[in-house]
């Protein structure tokens, strides 16, 4: 009798092959994935950062720093502020245009109002034209730093630039009467010696401020927003470029915020950590002291610089605008009254009014940034000018 040839045991359909992982494992492996996946995508520099400087600001309160220990609180003040306008971003992707500039351009606002107060605390007298100088300088980045490197760079991609000239008219009419009534009208006063208001007169431009800058966002926000989104050539509203994408959920826009309010205070702390570095540095350099308040501005802008860069580089140069006059409004409406309320506590006289040079230089912004706006088309030539401007105002402060 032959035997039959015997054939190995396969298992039954169903079963998983030896050597191969269960449909349990295979399911442990892909949650595990995907939770690593989502710890790497959460734990990002920026999400890193603000609670990193709040750890160094704890770290080096109350010490004099030496060269090698200011330049590394230099650099972590630095990404502070860079992670605090990107969460300021996420929670602006969340509410949509042109709420998202303002939020923004309130968010550094904050962060310019900070350090100006903590420096003013710190420097004593000395400091007393501080407000002054940074917020001038706010003012002079802004409108012709900000407007004149977006317009350059957008006239050079698109040659032509296009923009609500509406809105942005209306922008610049706020900035100038914010500016005059702030920074111009000290210096002609004569209620007080020197160009300082009295007490009267400083209640009264710190609610005028408020109320101004309040009247506007309610205009930008709910009765005319269309002014102030980006348009076409042929004066079109264009469509939201994030309509598409899947704003940040509820809890990532929260988390973004809790954030965005570490940063805001690792970075008032560490500015004034740094103050006594910034004044020396400075004074090193045969600069004068107002400088300083120039460097604050330079820093607390440049990422918000940016921002209105890549959207010129977009086609988006009301995003660009709105950023540069929401911010030098933003600069004079909420850091007078701020400044205002604390010299209840603050020694020492509060010099707000500019001098001939800044007033020439402030009168010329305003007179050509009316002419860049009025047509609601400008072309690199415009984005040139304004940069001069900026040139002449920096080279005018550390050499006046």
């Amino acid at each position: 009798m032959t035997r039959n040839a015997t054939t190995p045991d396969t298992p039954p359909p169903g079963d998983p092959t030896p050597g191969d992982p269960t449909p349990a494992a295979s399911t442990a492996a892909a949650s595990t994935a995907a939770r690593t996946a989502g710890l790497r995508e959460r734990l990002t520099w920026t999400t890193l950062a603000p609670p990193a400087a709040l750890v160094v600001l704890a770290l080096s309160w109350g010490r004099y720093p030496g060269t090698v220990v200011a330049v590394l609180l230099a650099v972590v003040l630095a990404a502070a502020v860079l992670a605090a306008v990107h969460h300021a971003e996420v929670v602006a992707h969340r509410v949509g245009e042109p709420y998202g500039s303002l939020v923004l351009a309130v968010a550094v606002t904050v962060i310019e109002v900070a350090l100006i107060v903590t420096l003013v605390t710190a420097g004593g007298p000395e400091t007393a034209s501080l407000a002054r100088d940074t917020v001038f300088a706010a003012v002079m980045i802004t409108c012709n730093g900000i407007l004149g490197l977006s317009l350059l760079v957008g006239a050079l991609r698109h040659r032509v630039t296009v923009f609500n000239a509406e809105g942005t008219g209306a922008a610049l009419a706020t900035v100038a009467t914010l500016a005059t009534v702030c920074l111009v009208l000290p210096t002609f006063t004569t209620a007080r010696p020197g160009p300082e208001f009295s007490p009267a007169q400083l209640a009264f431009a710190a609610v005028a401020s408020l109320a101004l800058y309040g009247l506007f966002v309610l205009t930008q926000t709910v009765r005319h927003r269309d002014f102030f989104l980006p348009v076409a050539a042929d004066g079109s509203v264009l469509p939201d470029e994030d309509e598409h994408a899947a704003p940040p959920s509820d809890r990532a826009t929260l988390g973004s915020l809790v954030l965005l309010l570490v940063a805001l205070v690792a970075v008032v702390g560490l500015a004034k950590v740094e103050s006594p570095t910034i004044e020396a540095g400075v004074m090193a350099l045969g600069f004068p002291a107002s400088f300083v308040g120039v460097v604050i501005a330079l820093l607390v802008l440049a990422p918000e610089t940016l921002a209105a860069v890549k959207a010129a580089r977009r086609g988006r140069i009301q995003i660009s605008l709105n950023l540069a006059f929401g911010s030098a409004m933003a600069s004079i409406g909420l850091t007078l009254p701020v400044i205002a309320v604390s010299t209840i506590w603050l020694d020492g006289p509060l010099l707000l009014g500019l001098g001939s040079t800044q007033l020439v230089l402030l009168g010329l912004t305003v007179v050509v940034g009316t002419l860049t706006v009025v047509p609601g088309r400008a072309t690199s030539l415009q984005g040139g000018v304004h940069l001069v401007l900026l040139a002449a105002f920096l080279f005018l402060a550390a050499s006046p």
